[in-house]
């Protein structure tokens, strides 16, 4: 499955993934979805929002355990972030069946839509239009770099962009959402354990700050006549630092859009998109107060324009705490005692907590490393979580 898989999307100059969603590459992963329930005769579906489902039993039967995470990337991103989860799920199906448990309830793989946000700016598409925490009008309006908007995208991909929106009959008849990913750090490496059990996700949010100065040419335009907004955004981007570092949480401006973006001419706006994420609401909240405040000074002072957008926000999720330990009772055994570790990076289970009870699953990073070719995992790590989840199903769905 993971030869068959990797191939598909890797840019051969960068050796990273561009899987954006309803792309080419996208819908080639799609297809790999499908040839694998369809191999293993499990009953294919493709819900509302574009989300894909594998059933094991009866679909309708309810309180199913599903399992899956997502197979779209960040821009050049790592093979496991995501991939990683679904390809673990349908070997755990592999490895129940060869130890020939007796299925009580149904149980679903799933592959999530559009996790990133990679194409139109907002993560999780899929699963928050599922749980009604993405308006369809909402939906509407998010477009990519190419002015392209998600229902011409969706449509252009040979799907109905009409259904989209929240579906509670389906996420009611989930007993259980089980997600396995790659850890995004290195917490499990330095503890020595290949698997770990999440505790919670951190808030964590994005913002869009948009400085707008005036053009002018580089070569005649004195320094003191400038209203450089690239000026304004560099101090920014040092303040982000700043000020995540003083809170012990995490900032980073990673997207920049400039126009009109040529060498010999001072930019008309800078756009600049911050990600910003720490253990708790409160210091959260100080560290964008620091960074909008340094900002908006900063434009006073060079006469620059500022507008700061909110683009999405996800509040702390706390695992249920009932499924969690559940999860570790059944990893007790010969394991040892299982890691439990917060994460500030989001997931589908962190969206679908609020409507179903969700945990999670992480496989050891050595070296920390994701969103980047050089992610990895070790394969008897991967083979471990593997076996994992294939424990944690059996406890939950077999006899």
């Amino acid at each position: 499955m993971w030869r068959d898989l990797a191939p598909i999307g890797r840019n051969a100059a960068t050796g990273g993934y561009r899987r954006y969603a309803w792309t080419a590459a996208e819908q080639d992963c799609r297809a790999w979805f499908r040839a694998q329930a369809e191999s293993r005769g499990l009953t294919y579906e493709l819900d509302r929002n574009g989300n894909q489902w594998a059933w094991q039993g009866d679909p309708l039967a309810g309180d199913a355990v599903v399992t899956g995470s997502h197979l779209d990337s960040v821009p050049d991103g790592g093979a496991f972030d995501g991939p990683l989860g679904v390809v673990s799920s349908f070997a755990a199906l592999d490895e129940l069946r060869r130890r020939g448990v007796e299925f009580t309830k149904p149980l679903a793989i799933t592959n999530f839509g559009d996790e990133e946000g990679a194409r139109f700016g907002l993560a999780c598409v899929g699963s928050r239009l599922a749980a009604g925490q993405l308006t369809v009008a909402k939906a509407h309006e998010l477009r990519d770099a190419d002015g392209i908007t998600l229902p011409q995208a969706m449509e252009a991909a040979g799907y109905d962009p009409a259904t989209i929106g929240p579906d509670p009959e389906r996420l009611s008849r989930i007993g259980a959402f089980i997600e396995l990913h790659v850890e995004q750090g290195r917490a499990l490496d330095l503890t020595d354990h290949p698997i770990g059990i999440a505790s919670a996700i951190w808030p964590h949010g994005r913002w869009r700050f948009d400085f707008h100065g005036e053009a002018n040419h580089a070569g005649t335009t004195r320094l003191e006549d400038r209203r450089d907004p690239m000026l304004t955004y560099a101090e920014t981007v040092v303040a982000a630092r700043r000020e995540a570092r003083l809170a012990g949480a995490l900032a980073t401006f990673a997207k920049v859009a400039v126009e009109p973006n040529g060498v010999n001419a001072i930019p008309s706006l800078v756009r600049g998109w911050l990600d910003s994420r720490a253990a708790d609401q409160e210091t959260l909240d100080q560290v964008i107060a620091g960074i909008e405040q340094a900002a908006r000074e900063n434009a006073t002072r060079s006469g620059i324009d500022l507008r700061i957008t909110q683009e999405s926000f996800t509040p702390v999720v706390e695992f249920e705490h009932a499924l969690r330990d559940e999860l570790a009772k059944l990893l007790h055994g010969e394991r040892g005692d299982i890691p439990v570790l917060g994460t500030g990076a989001g997931h589908d289970a962190g969206i679908l907590s609020a409507s179903v009870p969700t945990a999670m699953l992480f496989v050891r990073n050595p070296t920390g490393i994701s969103h980047s070719p050089a992610e990895y995992a070790a394969e008897d790590d991967c083979v471990a979580g593997v076996i994992a989840l294939a424990d944690v199903l059996e406890g939950l769905a077999c006899t």
